[in-house]
């Protein structure tokens, strides 16, 4: 073990520590758990043998990691908890048994967190829920007060992402927006589906496509999408008909922020099939490098 800073008044019983990790007063960490490189340990947290903290993770005081053991098992959590490289636990959070936190995912302080978290969501609450993503900028758009009747095409800085402001056209009768697939719209569906009652505490999405391409328009409330290319991500608010985000193949998307009356349209351009979801985003990862 090297450069281990272990306050006096704690104890380590594990023998799998990696290096430059500090351990602050009052905590334990008991044989069998797994610590990797960097890690931080505030006062006053109990590791239950078994945990897998991976490398550069900060653990916030008095977090506390609940524990279920198999009977007569000893050496580690019948559902161990894993927290992935460079993720952060707030003070006073729990973890529940089965649960993983993943990389650089934040849970805030306090939150109680029962189900696992994806890589980069922020997280608070009891029960824990998503209230954001970490190093993922919202999208600048302007809302223009005139339409000049053309699609405006806005880029993004996620890979082969692009938003479209369709036309609105006002009329007393009612608005009107309009958009022309195989002309100002990316390409011709061959499927549509719709999510609407969607509490605002659930995500939907994540998970990216080998070939599909689809194109997203919140018809009615507003909800926000996260899109991610494996290097950059970036967050769109979609809250009115006329604007819509393009997300082609190999982009992992994420919708969550859903307003009570949400009802987000999405158009595919290929007919469902299982066999072209990627939902396991380390699986997305290593594909979006491999094609990259």
């Amino acid at each position: 073990m090297k450069d281990l800073e272990i306050h006096s008044t704690s104890v380590c019983d594990s023998t799998e520590i990696g290096e430059g990790v500090v351990i602050g007063s009052h905590s334990n960490v008991e044989a069998g758990t797994r610590l990797g490189n960097r890690v931080v340990i505030k006062s006053g947290v109990h590791l239950f043998g078994g945990i897998i903290v991976e490398d550069g993770v900060h653990i916030g005081a008095n977090a506390a990691f609940a524990n279920e053991r198999l009977p007569g098992d000893l050496s580690g959590t019948a559902k161990p908890i894993v927290l992935r490289a460079g993720c952060i636990i707030g003070a006073n959070a729990t973890i529940c048994p089965g649960v993983t936190i993943g990389e650089r995912a934040i849970v805030d302080a306090g939150a109680v967190v029962t189900q696992s978290v994806q890589p980069h969501v922020i997280v608070a609450g009891n029960p824990a829920r998503v209230i954001g993503f970490a190093d993922t900028p919202a999208a600048q758009v302007d809302v223009p007060k005139h339409s000049n009747g053309r699609v405006e095409t806005i880029p993004s800085k996620v890979k082969g992402v692009r938003a479209l402001q369709l036309p609105f056209i006002s009329d007393p009768r009612g608005n009107l927006t309009v958009g022309e697939f195989g002309r100002s719209l990316p390409f011709v569906p061959k499927r549509y589906f719709i999510t609407f009652d969607v509490p605002n505490s659930s995500i939907r999405g994540e998970h990216a496509h080998r070939v599909c391409e689809q194109f997203l328009i919140c018809v009615k409330g507003s909800c926000a999408v996260v899109v991610d290319d494996g290097s950059q991500r970036e967050e769109f608010a979609l809250d009115r008909p006329t604007f819509g985000v393009y997300v082609p193949p190999m982009v992992w998307a994420t919708e969550y922020k859903h307003s009570q009356d949400s009802t987000l349209l999405v158009f595919a351009s290929h007919y469902y099939d299982p066999a072209d979801y990627i939902r396991n985003y380390h699986e997305f990862l290593q594909a979006a490098k491999a094609g990259a």
